[in-house]
C-alpha cells in the first residue's frame, strides 16, 4: 500500500503542474556550493512553467545527479527541485520536504511554510522536488498505461480463476516494467539512491546540514538519509512514522489489520449519525451491510457496470486514512446503500488519472527492491490467514504489491537503521490508531534514535496529522523549528507528549464536498490538495 500523505495528483492540477529547468541568466544562486563528489554546480532557481507554482510564491530549478551513484562520472538523471524563500532578516537554513509513496511528487510541499504557526517557518528556505523517476523529473517511470480500470475481478481469490488472473496480471505489470523506456531506472529506485539524491541537493544547495520534513515513506527516507549522513542531519520531523525493521512485507501485514480496526470506528462514526446517513444506529449492522453490498455488485456492478467490488473497497479505503473526507465518503456510500447510485463513490475511485500510473510504477520500484520479498507461497498463506480476521483491505494490499514476487530487478539488502552519530534533536509525531504507518512503528524509531521525541495524537486515525489545526502538535513543531525545542524523554516505551487526536468532523445533511476547516494550520484549500492520496484507487 502507498506510504504516501502530501501527495499532487494529477486531479490537483488547480497546484500542481509540470515544472522545466530555466535559463542560469534569469536563476537566483544559492549559496557558493560546498565540494561534492556528486554535483558539479550549484542549484540555480528561476521562473517556473507552471503559473499556478509561480503563483504559490515557489521557484523551480532542475539537478543532475547519477543514475548509479557507485559510477558518479556515468549516466545521468534530472530532479526537478522548488523553493520557497524565507521571508526573515536572516535565513536559519533550508527544510528539505518529502511527501512519501513512495512515488509522490514533493514539489508543492515548499507552500508549506507559511503554515507553520507563529511564522517559525518562514526562516527557512523550504526545498520540494519530484523524487527520482517520478515526473516532472526526468526520466519518469510509466510501466503500463491502463493498468487500473474498472469492474475487476474479485480481490479475494476464493476461486483458482481469480487467483489466475491476479496473478497473470500483476507478473504483466513487473514484465512491463522491464520494457519500460525509463526501464535504466529499475535497479536505482531504492530508497538509498534517494538519500543519496537529497545529500546531492544539499550539497548543491551549499549547506553543511539539512532540515527535513518528512511524512509517511518520508520518514523512512529520512532515517535512511540520517543513517547515511549522520553528520549532516539538522533539525528532522517525522510525521507517520514508518518502523524500519518490518520494510516493507511485514508493514503491508500490519496495514491489513490495522485499517479493519479504523474501518471499524468509521462505521461507529455513521452510526452515530442515523439522521444525516440513514445508515441505521447499529455500526455492526451498518458494516455487515458492506460486506453483503460487496457480494451484491460482485453479482452486479453499479454505476453503469463499473462499480464492483474492487472499486467499492478503493474508494472507502480512503475513511481508514483519514478524517478529512468522512462526512462525503459517508454520504456517497448512503446513497449506494439506499438508492443504488454509486456515481460518487465511482468519482471516488476515479479521482486520479488511470491511464498515468507513474506514481505506482515508482512505488513499486522502491517498494521491491529495498530489501526482498518471500515466495508467492508464504504470500498466499499469510494473505489468507489475515484476511480470515481483516478482510477490509488484504487482498486488494496482496495484489498492489504482489508485482514484487516477479519484479526484473534483484532486491537489496534492507538499511540497518539506528541513530549512531545523530547529535541533533529529531521530532516524530504520530496518531495512535494511523493505520499506514501504524503507532508501533513510532515507538520503534524512537527507541533507535536517542535524540529523537514522540508526540503521540491519542486516539487518532487520521495518517500523518500535523499542520492540520491541532495546536498541541502544531505548536511543537513550531517551537522545534524556532529553536530546536523539543518534548523532553520519558523513561519507557511510550510518547513523551500527548495531544488530542484531530477531531472527526460534524456531517452536514447532504454531502456538501467540503473538509473540515482549520482555525490553525493548512487551510481547507490546501489540504484538499496535499491529502490526494495515491493509495489503492486503482489496481
Amino acid at each position: 500500500m502507498k506510504y504516501s500523505v502530501l501527495t499532487a495528483a494529477g486531479a490537483a492540477a488547480v497546484l500542481v503542474g509540470s515544472l522545466a529547468g530555466v535559463p542560469a541568466v534569469s536563476a537566483q544562486p544559492t549559496r557558493a556550493a560546498h565540494a561534492s563528489a556528486t554535483v558539479a554546480a550549484p542549484l540555480v532557481f528561476g521562473p517556473c512553467a507552471d503559473p499556478a507554482l509561480t503563483a504559490r510564491g515557489l521557484t523551480c530549478g532542475s539537478l543532475k545527479v547519477p543514475l548509479d551513484y557507485a559510477k558518479p562520472d556515468g549516466a545521468q538523471i534530472t530532479l526537478q527541485v522548488t523553493r520557497r524563500l524565507h521571508t526573515t532578516a536572516v535565513s536559519k537554513g533550508v527544510v528539505l520536504t518529502n511527501p512519501g509513496g513512495p512515488g509522490g511528487d514533493g514539489s508543492t510541499l515548499p507552500v508549506l511554510q507559511q503554515y507553520v504557526p507563529n511564522g517559525a517557518g518562514m526562516a527557512y528556505d523550504w526545498i520540494g522536488w519530484a523524487p527520482r523517476g517520478v515526473a516532472p523529473s526526468s526520466p519518469a517511470l510509466r510501466c503500463a498505461p491502463k493498468y487500473f480500470g474498472y469492474n475487476r475481478p474479485n480481490y479475494v481469490p476464493s476461486i483458482p480463476s481469480r487467483m489466475s488472473f491476479w496473478k497473470h496480471k500483476t507478473a504483466a505489470f513487473s514484465a512491463a516494467c522491464g520494457r519500460a523506456a525509463a526501464k535504466a531506472l529499475l535497479p536505482h529506485l531504492t530508497t538509498r539512491d534517494n538519500a543519496r539524491d537529497m545529500d546531492s541537493i544539499r550539497a548543491a544547495l551549499g549547506e553543511e546540514q539539512i532540515n527535513y520534513y518528512g511524512f509517511s515513506w518520508g520518514t523512512y527516507l529520512g532515517q535512511v538519509y540520517a543513517r547515511l549522513f549522520p553528520s549532516r542531519v539538522g533539525r528532522f520531523i517525522w510525521d507517520g512514522v514508518v518502523d524500519p525493521t518490518r520494510v516493507w512485507y511485514s508493514a503491508n501485514l500490519d496495514q491489513d489489520r490495522a485499517f479493519d480496526s479504523n474501518m471499524n470506528i468509521f462505521w461507529m462514526w455513521l452510526a452515530k449519525y442515523p439522521s444525516k446517513f440513514h445508515l441505521g444506529s447499529d455500526w455492526r449492522k451498518i458494516r455487515a451491510g458492506y460486506y453483503a453490498e460487496l457480494k451484491k455488485l460482485d453479482r452486479r456492478p453499479a454505476a453503469g457496470g463499473k462499480l464492483g467490488p474492487d472499486e467499492l473497497g478503493d474508494a472507502m479505503l480512503g475513511a481508514g486514512y483519514y478524517i478529512y473526507g468522512w462526512d462525503d465518503l459517508g454520504h456517497a456510500y448512503s446513497d449506494l446503500i439506499r438508492k443504488g447510485n454509486g456515481a460518487a463513490l465511482l468519482a471516488e475511485y476515479a479521482g486520479g488519472d488511470p491511464a498515468d500510473n507513474n506514481g505506482y510504477s515508482i512505488y513499486s520500484g522502491v517498494q521491491c527492491t529495498d530489501n526482498p520479498w518471500p515466495a508467492a507461497s508464504q504470500t498466499i498463506r499469510d494473505s489468507w490467514r489475515t484476511h480470515r480476521v481483516a478482510p477490509f483491505l488484504t487482498w486488494g494490499n496482496t495484489w498492489y504489491n504482489f508485482p514484487c514476487q516477479t519484479w526484473p530487478v534483484k532486491a537489496q539488502r534492507r538499511t540497518t537503521i539506528n541513530g549512531t552519530g545523530i547529535s541533533n534533536k529529531i521530532l516524530l509525531i504520530s496518531e495512535t490508531r494511523d493505520a499506514a504507518t501504524p503507532y508501533a512503528g513510532a515507538l520503534k524509531v524512537r527507541s533507535l534514535f536517542p535524540t529523537a521525541s514522540l508526540i503521540a495524537g491519542v486516539g487518532g486515525t487520521t495518517h500523518a496529522s500535523s499542520l492540520s489545526g491541532v495546536a498541541c502538535v502544531d505548536d511543537a513543531v513550531a517551537a522545534f523549528l524556532s529553536d530546536g525545542t523539543v518534548p523532553k524523554r520519558v523513561s519507557g516505551s511510550r510518547a513523551d507528549k500527548l495531544c488530542p487526536k484531530l477531531a472527526p468532523p460534524t456531517p452536514t445533511t447532504v454531502g456538501a464536498r467540503t473538509m473540515p476547516p482549520a482555525t490553525t494550520g493548512v487551510p481547507a484549500d490546501v489540504r484538499r490538495v496535499i491529502t490526494q492520496q495515491q493509495h489503492l484507487r486503482f489496481h
